[in-house]
């Protein structure tokens, strides 16, 4: 029976480290996007007997093992997997097993032990047999390299979020999220809970412990559910990507204008004094070239222009009645499970990827797990407010981004993407506003409040998002 074995090493105790892991957003933070949607997430943290479902939707790994699946039809294809926490010695390890799943069997371990000078080794052990339908060597290779890459990501994904919450040290607070299902939301809710903070979550229909219904398209939203709140943190609008015909402008405004709105009048109705509301870097205007733009830089011109504005001003009264209140201007963010970088990466595993725009236009990204600090690092640190750039320090041009893409995949990166595709799929005005663009934007009033960026370069990043 295969087993694979890999230790990773922490700069913080063990008390701290296998503290982190009982806390509720742990399992989300350590399953990679893109690879693992958790379905549902540990019912009972890491005690024995909780149970979690889950997909994995990787290329790779879903193209290997049987598919399951989901009943009714509906949600991420690939395999379903149940697991089920069957072991825990407290602080020092825990065990988890397939209950059912595409492997005939599967038995995780999870071992901590103190390293130097109070550091902590973690110990994965991953014992499992693959289904008599995949026999040989190479698919054991293939599991085995997605493993690799999987721990590889954990590693990094907890080192980091230690250290910005060693780093912010800040007392638990209590923050109110609106749009915490979407792409940043679930990662962020997710990180401020493993850090020790309670999140309520906003939700426009069902029922949950840690959610309060609210319906900011009529501007409903019961300020004394909001009460003993510290922070409010709004992502919700509807999302950009899409053809932008008529009808999906006016619900990218409609969204934007009615969540900010509803949710800035309910922090100042229930005294709620931090406000950090959703904004992008859209707001200087698709191209502005031989520019450095700051926050204090003037807005430019165009529809994402126009739109981000009116987006930022329905949060003003906020800040009009002394709520601190910061606007996150984020640049495009890359991650395998959606926005600008999801669509390339096929096009690039088949050797067709490259730049989509002018090789010199200027593209300011963050990666994921960094916006999603970003957004933690502004709620609770105080001193930050105002309109901040959420973008890595280090932007790069079109032709440095497909080439830099492409050493991470191993894939050439020399014919440019015909324009005649983002069409297809954004239309021209989409095309316009959102593909060719060139914006070098700054990061440094970011920096200066004390923000330290995990993946300041854009390898770093990509390494990250994608396993590698």
């Amino acid at each position: 029976m295969p087993v694979f074995e890999r230790d990773s090493r922490y700069p913080f105790p063990r008390e701290d480290v296998f503290a982190w892991h009982t806390r509720p957003g742990a399992f989300v933070r350590l399953s990679p996007p893109g690879m693992v949607t958790v379905l549902r997430p540990l019912s009972d943290g890491i005690e024995v007997g909780s149970t979690a479902d889950l997909v994995i939707s990787h290329p790779l790994l879903a193209g290997l093992l049987p598919s399951i699946p989901r009943r009714g039809g509906r949600g991420p294809v690939g395999a379903r997997w149940r697991v089920r926490h069957t072991e825990l010695e407290p602080g020092r390890s825990f065990v988890d097993e397939q209950v059912s799943g595409p492997f005939a069997s599967w038995r995780h371990e999870h071992l901590f032990r103190d390293g130097p000078a109070g550091s902590t080794i973690i110990t994965d052990r991953v014992t499992y047999e693959l289904p008599p339908t995949l026999p040989g060597r190479l698919p054991l290779a293939l599991i085995e390299m997605q493993l690799d890459g999987m721990f590889a990501f954990r590693e990094r994904q907890l080192r980091d979020d230690l250290d910005l919450h060693a780093r912010l040290a800040s007392p638990p607070r209590r923050v109110v999220i609106a749009g915490s299902s979407g792409m940043i939301g679930t990662q962020l809710a997710a990180l401020l809970s493993t850090g020790g903070h309670a999140v309520m979550r906003l939700i426009r229909s069902g029922v949950a412990t840690d959610a309060v219904r609210w319906d900011p398209a009529h501007g409903r939203l019961d300020a004394g559910a909001l009460a003993g709140a510290d922070v409010a943190i709004n992502l919700a609008g509807e999302p950009l990507l899409g053809r932008f015909n008529r009808a999906h402008r006016d619900a990218i405004l409609r969204s934007r204008l009615g969540a900010s709105a509803t949710l800035a009048r309910g922090v100042v109705d229930a005294g709620i004094p931090t406000l950090v509301q959703a904004s992008a870097i859209g707001v200087y205007g698709p191209r502005r070239p031989g520019e450095l733009l700051t926050e204090a830089s003037a807005p430019g011109e165009g529809l994402l222009a126009d739109v981000v504005r009116a987006w930022e001003g329905a949060a003003a009264p906020a800040a009009a009645a002394g709520v601190r209140t910061a606007w996150m201007r984020t640049g495009i963010v890359l991650s395998e499970v959606g926005g600008a970088l999801a669509p390339q990466v096929p096009l690039f595993s088949i050797g067709l990827g490259g730049r989509l725009a002018a090789a010199d236009a200027w593209q300011s990204w963050i990666g994921l797990d960094d916006a999603v600090r970003g957004f933690a690092h502004v709620a609770l640190a105080d001193a930050a407010e105002g309109p901040l750039n959420l973008v890595a320090p280090r932007p790069v041009t079109q032709q440095e981004f497909a080439e830099t893409l492409g050493r991470v995949l191993h894939r050439p990166a020399l014919v440019p993407t015909p324009a005649i595709g983002p069409k297809l799929v954004l239309g021209g005005v989409g095309y316009d506003q959102m593909i060719d663009t060139d914006q070098r934007v700054s990061s440094v009033k970011l920096a200066d409040t004390g923000f330290w960026f995990a993946q300041g370069a854009l390898s770093d990043a990509l390494r990250h998002a994608l396993m590698r």
